[in-house]
C-alpha cells in the first residue's frame, strides 16, 4: 500500500490519478477536450470537464528530413527552427490503464500534429470534505466576492 493511500485529513483525502498534459494550439483545445469527453467524463469531485490551461507561451521544434513539415510545407528546410503559439491543457483521470487508453487515443486524433507531445504522470490529486453548505469565509460564496468574472481563452 502506498503511503498516500493512508492520509486522512479534516480537509479531505487524496486519490490516484493520471495526470495528462498536453501541448496544443490555444484554438483546438475544445475540440481536445470534446474529443476526450466522447469517451470520459473528467471528473473532478462533482465537477465534470474539469481541465486547465495555461497562458499562451510558444513551442519551437526543428524538422527532421521526411517530417510532416518538410514533406507538406513548399520550401521549408530540414533542420530549420520554428516557432508556434501553444498552451499546456491538463487534465486528469482515475489511474486506470482502460481509460488511459481511450483517453489518449481521443486526444492524438483530435491534436493537429502527427507526433503531440503529451505528458502522462502518475499524481494524487485532491478530493474535498465536500459541503456545499459550508459556512468557511473564503468559499466564493461566503466571502462577499462571489465567482471570478468568467474567461475565454484567446486565439492568436
Amino acid at each position: 500500500m502506498a503511503l498516500l493511500d493512508q492520509y486522512k485529513a479534516d480537509s479531505g483525502r487524496l486519490v490516484p490519478v493520471w495526470t495528462i498534459e498536453i501541448q496544443t494550439l490555444p484554438q483546438d483545445v475544445d475540440r481536445i477536450l470534446d474529443e476526450i469527453m466522447r469517451v470520459h467524463p473528467l471528473g473532478f469531485g462533482r465537477y465534470q470537464r474539469n481541465a486547465s490551461v495555461s497562458a499562451v507561451g510558444k513551442e519551437t521544434a526543428q524538422p527532421e528530413s521526411n517530417s510532416t513539415t518538410t514533406t507538406h510545407v513548399e520550401g521549408f528546410t530540414a533542420g530549420s527552427t520554428e516557432t508556434y503559439p501553444m498552451v499546456e491543457l491538463k487534465i486528469s483521470i482515475e489511474r486506470d490503464i482502460a481509460a488511459l487508453e481511450k483517453v489518449m487515443d481521443a486526444a492524438i486524433h483530435a491534436h493537429h500534429y502527427e507526433e503531440p507531445v503529451i505528458f502522462v504522470r502518475e499524481d494524487w490529486a485532491s478530493r474535498a470534505a465536500y459541503d456545499p453548505q459550508s459556512d468557511n469565509p473564503n468559499r466564493w460564496w461566503n466571502n462577499g466576492r462571489g465567482l471570478p468574472q468568467q474567461v475565454q481563452l484567446v486565439e492568436t
